[in-house]
């Protein structure tokens, strides 16, 4: 087979830096024990019970996870007879497609890009279409796919300028894997730009919306609901801090601090994003004296509990019912914060930080339509000004009820007006599939 000098010097490279990238599976391990189980699918090896022809999905964390659900209900509502294989790369997203599909779908880890692994990884499964997510571009897997005729579709496509950047450092790769796609469905007209300058066909190239818009809450959320509120006992204000990164806990804590001097029985939920966390995050809350109880204890919050960690995985978007404000993760430094939609869906007035770029599109329909409260707060702001500002939107939030319902009312009606990209990106993929 013939193959690109380009993709040949990628290959070379990758398969150089295999013992590099093993030895950081390996460090990973150290803190996450999960990082170094299912190895062997890491390599391309999947298991001989996995059913072949049929269509391979791939969401690498928790957060994509939960994005494409109602896209991933569809496909299997659309093709009930053909198997669905959901890869991840993060044992987070493992455990949520699990959590949230269970044996309706197959599941594996989607394997390194390096030739043998994807190799062993398509040959076992050999499926009629791969569909990938917003950015993951996997330069060999995707050109081992067309050489295949395997269809090739990006879903949710989002590049950030921010993003762009980066890539046209290596547009002698980038744009010859963007070619390889039958279909690129992107978030936005911005977004589709970047990719038409990156070099994707125009001719193949369009703009399908956002399909984070498409949540839902489903029987099992409500249940979740239920269960969760059952160890809240006391009615009292809540403030739920999502999806938060190393640095966001002390901010958050500190600004706790200050709000309960107003509001004395104001309880702060805390949902780390990473599991290896859990541990020292209760540890810091009990350094600052909050009586604080973890999810896993399973034990009712009394009166006198200040914090409810969050210590279990898949119950995030039932938490957002839960709250009066939710404040997003990830948006106080650089990481770009995120998914805001989540407790939209439940009406819930919304806080973040500076940085929301990974949901840029977003942020305009939500602030447009006043459904979002941003800090005016900067990187380059000190520690104090950020928990100033943080515990004055709060406190300024939980005093007046009505200007909070409304940020609530007005970020659910901004997901429900832009719901419908999941079924525009199905119809795209029968349609390639009728092609064969």
């Amino acid at each position: 087979m013939r193959y690109s000098f380009s993709l040949f010097i990628y290959r070379i490279v990758l398969i150089l830096l295999f013992p590099i990238i093993l030895f950081a599976f390996i460090l990973r391990s150290h803190n996450h024990t999960a990082y170094r189980q299912r190895l062997a699918e890491r390599l391309g090896f999947v298991g001989k019970y996995f059913k072949q022809h049929g269509i391979i999905v791939h969401a690498a964390s928790v957060g994509e996870v939960i994005a494409i659900t109602p896209f991933i209900n569809k496909l299997l509502h659309e093709y009930p007879n053909t198997p669905i294989t959901i890869t991840t790369f993060t044992p987070t997203g493992s455990a949520q497609v699990i959590k949230a599909f269970d044996e309706r779908v197959q599941h594996c880890y989607l394997p390194l890009d390096i030739y043998p692994f994807t190799w062993l990884f398509l040959n076992a499964l050999k499926p009629k279409a791969l569909v990938l997510m917003e950015t993951e571009l996997w330069p060999n897997l995707i050109a081992q796919s067309q050489q295949q005729g395997i269809k090739l579709q990006l879903i949710n496509g989002r590049l950030s300028d921010k993003s762009m950047v980066s890539y046209q450092k290596i547009m002698w790769l980038i744009k010859p894997c963007l070619q390889r796609f039958d279909a690129i469905l992107t978030q936005s007209k911005d977004n589709q730009k970047n990719f038409l300058t990156l070099g994707a066909n125009p001719k193949k190239c369009q703009v399908s919306g956002n399909i984070k818009f498409d949540l839902h809450i489903n029987p099992e959320i409500e249940l979740k609901q239920q269960t969760l509120k059952g160890f809240i006992k006391d009615k009292r204000p809540i403030w739920l801090v999502a999806s938060t990164h190393p640095g966001d806990e002390a901010l958050v804590l500190s600004s706790f601090k200050s709000v309960k001097k107003t509001h004395k029985d104001l309880l702060l939920i805390l949902v780390p994003r990473h599991p290896e966390r859990f541990e020292n995050i209760f540890q810091l809350c009990q350094q600052q004296e909050f009586q604080t109880v973890k999810r896993s204890e399973k034990k009712a919050l009394t009166a006198n509990d200040n914090i409810w960690l969050i210590d279990s995985l898949g119950e995030l978007l039932a938490i957002c019912s839960l709250a009066d404000i939710v404040t997003m993760g990830g948006s106080f430094s650089n990481i770009g914060g995120h998914n805001p939609l989540e407790p939209a869906l439940f009406k819930k007035a919304i806080v973040v930080g500076h940085d929301m770029s990974n949901f840029r599109k977003v942020m305009e329909q939500l602030e447009f339509n006043n459904g979002i409260e941003q800090l005016n707060t900067y990187v380059s702001s000190s520690a104090d000004e950020l928990i100033s500002a943080l515990s004055d939107k709060v406190n300024h939030l939980l005093i007046n009820s009505a200007e909070r319902d409304q940020l609530g009312e007005n970020a659910f009606k901004v997901v429900q007006q832009n719901q419908g990209a999941s079924d525009k990106t199905i119809n795209i993929l029968k349609s390639l599939l009728e092609k064969n």
